[in-house]
């Protein structure tokens, strides 16, 4: 589902108008109109006028259910590092971290050289 009819089923959810929705974040009835039809986004600070005012964490409202979640394979993985003490989860954290900016140093040299 894309951000517009997150926004307005949460919307609806809540018992809420546009106009409603639109008091409550201090914008323009039609500005509603605009997200919910996909016709603009909204600006970081209105996302999180919107979370407040839906009672919903910004990550609900932007991203769909499994967007932010780990791949099927790595979850029962990721499900065990809460079973690490301290020193093991530091160091699982820093291997992480390398991994990620390999990946990220990796894919910005490939960027370059398409370039």
């Amino acid at each position: 589902m894309a951000f517009p009819e997150r926004l307005e089923s949460l919307r609806k959810k809540r018992g809420l108008t546009q106009q409603a929705l639109a008091d409550k974040i201090k914008v323009h009835v039609s500005q509603i109109r605009r997200y919910e039809n996909g016709n603009t986004q909204p600006t970081l600070d209105v996302i999180r006028k919107l979370s407040i005012a839906l009672a919903t964490s910004a990550d609900l409202l932007v991203f769909d259910k499994n967007e932010r979640q780990p791949k099927e394979e790595l979850k029962h993985q990721f499900e065990l590092l809460n079973q690490f003490n301290e020193e093991e989860m530091t160091i699982a954290k820093a291997l992480l971290n390398s991994l990620i900016l390999q990946h990220d140093v990796n894919r910005s040299l490939a960027q370059q050289t398409e370039k």
